[in-house]
């Protein structure tokens, strides 16, 4: 059976790569290639930027008014909306998400596009008392012009939308470069935009499968911008390759998030929240919970349920409804995984639950078991570094100052969840954990609205909310002089 294909999307055109080669890209759940996609290289990234960077002076953009962006963007929303079940299921197909995980992002996208469309004629300036009497001062923010976006492959078009419907908001044009791994709902993202009616160029979507297309966007001098999410490791490169032209980054990078659990919390919603943040989305999210910091008087009640939750989490097809976990998303994750387990079993961490100790894998695709692991030193790399699967470190505590600073032990700050009775303790414990999101009796949370980054190695910059149209904004200031009078030309005025 021929495998559907793809083009890139220049210029509000569908064009093959340069060199006209492809390649496949892969069903986690299968192992099976299901697609095939334009293999762009740095001819392709420079045409693409090209397009955008005409985009941005073409006056059917430059020219349109704020609220003839959210019109444009409002629209893109009803399409989203309308064709969220369509884009769920190849979301799934390309990276292993839960079908009912796809289908709600997707759905949720529509809704955060239609909260920027609202937005984009509400950028305000302001006007500065300047101490000078006959000047009137006063700030605009203006486009920050061409914005490169480089996508991980956990929730591909989710994140897209993270980034671009703010971008796309205050005026700016967009290069997207999907993962390797998920690079289809980005290039059928592409032909709604076109859809929608957005000008030509100022949205465009090259895909590869190597770092070339990556590196050649980040290193281009005519991007003004670039905003990552992936690996803290790749984010260090990003934003140096950026620094070569004095092109600011967002990085929204990885952690090692710790779910706090006191004594008085309720066992039942702690253990919840705690399978949430680690074994939804199989683990493979920036914000997994993926330490349990847990008071001594209630580690085994809680251990206790979470080891008999993990033993009965179905493991499976990802469009099966039944399905709770679906596979790795890439064959160089799953090895990760594995290797990272095996490192901390061979320096003395116990096995609660997890493969061949309660839970048995399904035979096809590519599956890692819902894993918990005690006995693990504070120092230990699977303590400190971002797994990104369904592992679970437990690290036990005996007073809250032990708590927080277990907590703030590694050099990331993504998230973090709190779990107790007391109203004084949430507070007084939230303040001191140095995470950008910190969920109270809950875990695992997003809104368009409430901004949303790291602290460390976690990131720099806030996506979601207000501050994110900022991000892609430059503030100018605009002074005007009232009076008529003239100065002394050789002092400062």
């Amino acid at each position: 059976m021929s495998l559907p294909e793809y083009r890139l999307f220049i210029g509000g055109e569908w064009v093959d790569a340069v060199s006209g080669a492809t390649f496949e890209t892969v069903d986690p759940a299968t192992g099976a290639p299901w697609a095939r996609v334009p293999e762009a290289a740095e001819a392709d990234v420079d045409a693409a930027v090209r397009a955008a960077r005409a985009a941005l002076a073409d006056p059917a953009w430059a020219d349109l008014a704020p609220a003839g962006r959210g019109r444009l963007l409002h629209r893109l929303a009803d399409i989203l909306r309308r064709d969220a079940e369509e884009l769920a299921v190849l979301e799934s197909t390309d990276n292993g998400k839960l079908l009912r995980e796809t289908r709600a992002q997707c759905l949720a996208i529509a809704d955060h596009t239609d909260y920027f469309a609202g937005a984009a004629d509400k950028i305000e300036g302001s006007v500065i008392p300047s101490g000078k009497p006959n000047f009137l001062v006063y700030t605009q923010h203006v486009p920050i012009g061409v914005v490169g976006m480089l996508l991980p492959w956990n929730s591909p078009l989710f994140l897209t939308m993270f980034k671009l419907a703010p971008a796309l908001a205050a005026g700016c044009t967009v290069v997207i470069k999907p993962s390797e791994a998920t690079p289809v709902t980005a290039l059928e993202l592409g032909r709604r935009i076109a859809e929608a009616g957005f000008p030509a160029g100022v949205a465009n979507v090259v895909t590869g499968s190597g770092p070339a297309p990556g590196q050649a966007l980040t290193a281009h001098t005519c991007v003004d911008k670039i905003s990552f999410t992936g690996s803290t490791r790749t984010g260090i490169a990003v934003a140096k390759s950026a620094l070569d032209h004095l092109a600011p980054t967002d990085l929204e990078l990885g952690g090692k998030s710790a779910n706090i659990v006191f004594a008085d919390a309720d066992l039942e919603a702690a253990a919840n929240g705690v399978v949430a943040g680690i074994f939804a989305a199989t683990g493979q999210t920036c914000i997994a919970g993926s330490r349990l910091v847990v008071h001594e008087d209630v580690r085994k009640p809680l251990l206790e349920r979470l080891v008999a939750r993990a033993r009965t989490i179905k493991l499976g097809d990802p469009k099966d409804p039944a399905t709770e976990m679906g596979p790795i998303a890439t064959e160089a994750q799953h090895a990760k995984i594995a290797a990272m387990v095996g490192e901390a079993v061979d320096g003395g961490a116990r096995v609660l639950v997890g493969a061949g100790q309660g839970v048995t894998l399904p035979e096809q695709g590519r599956f890692a078991a819902p894993t918990i692991l005690v006995d693990v030193a504070p120092e230990a790399t699977i303590a400190q570094e971002e797994v990104f699967g369904p592992v679970l470190v437990v690290q036990p505590f005996g007073d809250e100052d032990e708590a927080v600073a277990l907590a703030n032990g590694t050099a990331y700050g993504l998230a973090a969840g709190l779990w107790t009775s007391d109203v004084r303790r949430a507070h007084r414990v939230a303040a001191r954990v140095r995470a950008g999101t910190v969920w109270v009796n809950s875990y695992r949370v997003l809104s368009y609205a409430v901004p949303f980054g790291g602290f460390g190695l976690s990131g720099i910059g806030r996506e979601n909310g207000f501050e994110a149209i900022r991000s892609f904004t430059e503030t100018k200031s605009i002074w005007v002089e009232l009076t008529g009078a003239t100065r002394d030309p050789f002092v400062l005025g």
